[in-house]
């Protein structure tokens, strides 16, 4: 069965896309929507203020990030967790952690965000 969702997920859930527009609230909420799984975004050590915008979080990052206002992010149910959370990273200079459904607890880093999403473990 393993096999057989891993093959799944490059064709559901297809794409996910962030704009920068979106707000925190947001885009954890989509994401929960697509996934099934809860999205924290921190800025610094503390969760980020839920009405702003990725963008006006980005401004107010110390990282060098080169984004542009039009870029949007992309992840699919198929990309590891370590990717998408390095992908926030790089875009937006954010840190995210993607957890449980609940949201008690962080998902491997070696799963794909399709196998956090059924519960599945390495």
């Amino acid at each position: 069965m393993g096999l057989l969702n891993n093959i799944k997920d490059h064709f559901t859930n297809a794409e996910f896309t962030v704009a920068p527009n979106k707000k925190v609230k947001t885009v954890c909420a989509d994401f929960k929507k697509t996934f099934g799984c809860t999205l924290a975004i921190y800025k610094g050590a503390q969760l980020a203020d839920p009405e702003m915008t990725l963008a006006a979080l980005n401004k107010k990052t110390t990282k060098d990030v080169k984004t542009k206002e039009i870029e949007e992010l992309k992840i699919k149910a198929s990309m590891k967790v370590s990717e998408a959370e390095k992908l926030f990273d790089k875009m937006f200079g954010l840190t995210v952690q993607i957890k449980d459904p609940k949201g008690t607890f962080c998902v491997d880093n070696k799963l794909t965000i399709g196998q956090a999403a059924r519960g599945e473990s390495k």
